[in-house]
């Protein structure tokens, strides 16, 4: 069967990271990697951060991933 017929599912996750938004987006795939087979693809949604004292404390990506379901 071609990839044309298979079923896709989106999902939505949010990475976090003290060190880049890029850091906070592999940590996101890294880890829904364990729980989600199939990982196809990937898009960041928003970014967003914490301020703490003045500086960037921390750096947020929401994504949405997608996933191809398994076949019956």
């Amino acid at each position: 069967m071609s990839d044309s017929h298979h079923v896709y599912k989106i999902t939505e996750i949010v990475g976090v990271s003290e060190k880049s938004f890029a850091d906070a987006a592999e940590n996101a795939v890294k880890r829904a990697s364990k729980s989600l087979h199939g990982l196809r693809w990937f898009e960041a949604t928003d970014f967003r951060g914490r301020i703490k004292e003045g500086e960037i404390a921390e750096f947020q990506v929401t994504m949405k991933v997608g996933f191809k379901l398994d076949e019956e």
